[in-house]
């Protein structure tokens, strides 16, 4: 979930929305790319989860961050919520995921040492406390009733609005983890080009990260359950956006889009004021029931972009937003899947021509395939693994184009951290596989064993 953000002054003009967006696009030279992920911590000794507060908690790993690593902290009231430093933060998730937001870097070398440097120093914090912090798309044995919130105004509002909107929404903000790309746009073209594909190829990466075959201490009936949430979340922000392949989209029908999305919340010095369902339409006209009078700042549309949850998102990047939490190596393949796809214009020419055959039922048939199946997923005659195959070959060719070295010089591209990927399409077989595997072999369904081998 996102910080309050800064956007700028009152909006006296309803094209500022549009021009808001349109003022992330960037010369390639300046593409750079944005890394996210999120984790579970948990308790040693008792395999639970961590607290807010105490000797074994989320804000001492907070504290112990920036005391030992030199991040600055990031408060809600007087509690701390957050971090800082070098273009990164740390932030935390409804039920204390520890997510990653990284900084935005010039490839996927880079975007890989740091995820290395922060799980590295989240490890020597946690060991010193007794815990442990793993990789999942969904919490595999935690109970609703045993999550902690964190004491963040904006969970307390979406706390309460799920229930009225959906099945599952406290399921995805208290027992989810995610890992995300954030990628550059040049042109309105250049973003809808790339966030036409980023949709329609999203299923492949649902397979390929499908990594939440349990629930509740026992097999949910899905590889990616963290997926299947989100198709029963809130039709209002989730989705695939049909629209968004309409002749003529661009700029202006993503804001409107955005503009139909009820609002959650306006954040006014520091305090997060209740605006569930109303609407930001009204708000530009001074008719917001939580605020009358007052009209929109920047930041308020910011915010607002904050909250629309669907497959690919647009704010001033795109976000691909369809994988699980999971592994380290996976940590970094997602960024090289997406950075191979988009930031080469021939692999997105390829990529394109690879999804523009999908119809809007294939492609949302293809995302509940995922989230059920895998790899082993299809619909409408189309098979998730030949797909994917497909998408990873495109990436890595678009990689070898970008030739970009690392290691000093040693690595000449960036198409080893594909490696995790290419095993999947070979093999048939995701993170969920080897779980389930586990569980129904050497396991003998004690799910306890996944901290053991699977932490970080």
């Amino acid at each position: 979930m996102s910080i309050p953000q800064q956007g700028g002054g009152p909006i006296e003009r309803p094209e500022q929305l549009a021009e808001y967006i349109q003022s992330g696009e960037k010369p390639r030279d300046n593409w750079r790319i944005g890394t996210e992920h999120e984790k579970f911590g948990y308790c040693k000794d008792s395999l639970l989860p961590l607290p807010y507060d105490g000797d074994r908690s989320i804000k001492a790993m907070l504290e112990g961050l920036q005391q030992r690593f030199g991040w600055s902290p990031v408060l809600e009231g007087d509690n701390i919520v957050g971090l800082e430093r070098d273009g990164a933060n740390v932030s935390l998730e409804p039920g204390g995921q520890l997510e990653l937001s990284g900084a935005a870097l010039e490839n996927i070398h880079q975007t890989c040492d740091e995820v290395n440097r922060h799980l590295a120093e989240v490890k020597s914090v946690a060991d010193d406390i007794g815990a442990g912090f793993i990789g999942l798309g969904a919490a595999p044995i935690w109970h609703q009733d045993q999550m902690p919130m964190m004491p963040k105004g904006r969970y307390r509002l979406m706390t309460d609005y799920m229930d009225r909107v959906g099945t599952l929404g406290k399921q995805m903000m208290y027992r989810t983890c995610t890992v995300q790309v954030n990628l550059d746009f040049g042109s309105e073209a250049d973003m809808v080009q790339k966030l036409r594909v980023a949709l329609a190829l999203q299923p492949v990466a649902t397979a390929l990260f499908a990594n939440s075959p349990f629930l509740d201490d026992k097999l949910n009936g899905m590889k990616s359950w963290r997926s299947h949430i989100w198709q029963n979340l809130d039709d209002a922000r989730t989705g695939m956006l049909p629209f968004a392949f309409d002749d003529g989209f661009g700029y202006e029908a993503w804001v409107d889009y955005v503009l139909d999305v009820p609002m959650y919340f306006v954040y006014r010095d520091g305090k997060y004021i209740d605006a569930l369902g109303q609407s930001f339409r009204d708000f530009m006209e001074g008719r917001l029931p939580a605020l009358p009078g007052e009209v929109p700042t920047l930041s308020d549309w910011a915010d607002h972009l904050t909250t629309v949850f669907p497959e690919a998102r647009v704010k001033k990047f795109i976000e691909m937003r369809g994988a699980d939490g999971g592994p380290w190596r996976r940590l970094c393949a997602l960024p090289a899947l997406w950075v191979g796809l988009l930031y080469d214009q021939s692999s997105l020419d390829a990529a394109w021509d690879l999804a523009k055959g999908l119809d809007a039922e294939t492609r949302e048939a293809l995302r509940v395939a995922a989230a059920k199946d895998g790899l082993q997923g299809q619909a409408g005659g189309v098979k998730l693994h030949d797909l994917a195959r497909e998408a990873v070959a495109i990436a890595e060719s678009g990689l070898k184009s970008r030739a970009l070295p690392g290691a000093g010089g040693l690595v000449p591209d960036e198409t080893h951290f594909l490696n995790a990927l290419q095993e999947s399409v070979e093999s048939g077989q995701v993170p969920a596989d080897e779980l389930l595997e586990k569980y129904h072999g050497e396991w003998h369904g004690d799910l306890t064993r996944i901290y053991g081998e699977y932490s970080y």
